[in-house]
């Protein structure tokens, strides 16, 4: 073994001295292996660069193109817009011009008939004036007799006669002085009219209604017949009969019980029936409650002098709120609602008879002679509205609105 290992070193030995001398002319063949591998792979990475930038470059100039040709596509749009824009507008100015020859138009239309309006009032007379303060005097007077036979009310009926009679004043007429006369007379008529405070009686009525409650039923069991004194049951055997009589009369008289009523006619209360009372009084003071602004006397009366019965029958009369409240309601009863008034106004024929003779015929004539051109008004203005509606295009609508509004 150890001449093998000893020989094997001589050639490893051998090898290895040999070596040296056998490679000297390998390092040149690796050192061009290498260099074209490295010129190999620099040339693939300048190749792989130079395709990386084309592509890329490719790629922008396609995305640059398509960019380019969207804003071609847009700017072609726009243009077609702005045309069609122009177009419309074109319409928009043109009817807008005619429509401001028809306003001219139609302006100088008004202007006429505001000179002829104005011809009209100027010719008016002092006479013109004094038959409308006449016609206001005779409208108040009817608006009096309004108020006095429908209202009931006197007060504003004298307020309504007074301003008839001041539109009168203004008018400085003495052919008027008889109606003023008449008027004064009906005011001072209507100023002797009694007044009757109708707000009043109705709240003295809703106050009775709340104070129902406060009012204490009267105590009928003075007037029960007494039961004789039957005494106690006896222990006595021979008293048989006494004691059997004497149990069934304490029986009966747990059960039935017996009073007199004399001088009433009114029947007796249920137990705890006393809640239907008080809520029938309170119906039949709203019944009178209503009745007063209706002027409806007799209903009132009725229904008062009915809460009295019964207050009367069922309630204790001598406590001191049942006589407050009988007290009140006899009052109320006493106080007439309806009033009497005039059947007729002296000055309101007078006033008519005048009109029919002064104002009608100046209205009448006035009427003839407002017609006359109004009759020739519509024939002009005939055409500026068959030019208003004359454009179809949906554009000139926003200006066709202030055209009929300046009409209107």
């Amino acid at each position: 073994m150890t001449e093998q290992n000893n020989s094997t070193e001589t050639v490893n030995n051998e090898t290895v001295a040999e070596t040296p001398k056998n490679r000297q002319p390998k390092p040149s063949s690796e050192q061009k292996r290498s260099g074209l591998i490295g010129s190999a792979i620099a040339i693939a990475i300048i190749i792989a660069i130079g395709g990386g930038i084309y592509y890329f470059t490719q790629q922008s100039n396609a995305q640059l193109v398509n960019e380019n040709n969207e804003l071609k596509q847009q700017l072609n749009d726009l243009a077609e817009q702005q045309k069609v824009d122009r177009q419309r507008l074109d319409a928009l100015f043109a009817s807008q011009s005619e429509i401001k020859t028809q306003t001219r138009e139609y302006e100088e239309q008004l202007n006429r008939h505001m000179q002829e309006l104005q011809a009209h009032v100027n010719t008016l007379s002092s006479s013109d004036v004094k038959s409308w303060l006449l016609a206001q005097a005779d409208f108040m007077v009817k608006m009096a007799g309004r108020k006095l036979w429908n209202d009931h009310d006197p007060v504003t009926a004298a307020v309504l006669l007074k301003s008839a009679d001041s539109s009168l004043a203004e008018m400085n007429d003495p052919s008027l002085l008889d109606i003023r006369k008449a008027i004064k007379n009906d005011i001072a008529s209507l100023a002797a009219i009694n007044q009757v405070d109708y707000d009043g009686i109705i709240l003295r009525l809703n106050q009775l209604s709340n104070e129902v409650d406060n009012l204490r039923l009267n105590e009928i069991n003075s007037g029960d017949v007494k039961a004789e004194d039957e005494g106690e049951v006896s222990s006595d055997i021979a008293d048989w009969k006494q004691n059997l009589s004497r149990s069934w009369k304490n029986f009966t008289n747990d059960f039935i019980t017996v009073r007199a009523r004399d001088g009433s006619e009114a029947p007796l209360l249920a137990p705890n029936q006393d809640i239907y009372l008080r809520e029938n009084i309170r119906s039949q003071l709203l019944i009178a409650a209503q009745a007063v602004p209706r002027y409806q006397e007799e209903t009132y009366k009725q229904s008062l002098e009915q809460v009295s019965t019964w207050v009367r029958a069922y309630f204790d009369v001598n406590a001191p709120a049942t006589k407050a409240f009988l007290a009140e309601v006899d009052d109320l009863i006493n106080q007439p609602i309806a009033t009497e008034m005039p059947d007729a106004l002296e000055s309101q024929p007078k006033l008519e008879k005048v009109m029919q003779t002064r104002v009608r015929n100046l209205l009448a004539q006035s009427e003839e002679v407002a017609n006359t051109p109004a009759e020739a008004a519509p024939t002009e203005e005939k055409q500026p509205e068959k030019a208003v509606a004359k454009p179809e295009d949906s554009e000139a609508a926003p200006l066709d609105a202030p055209a009929n509004e300046q009409k209107g």
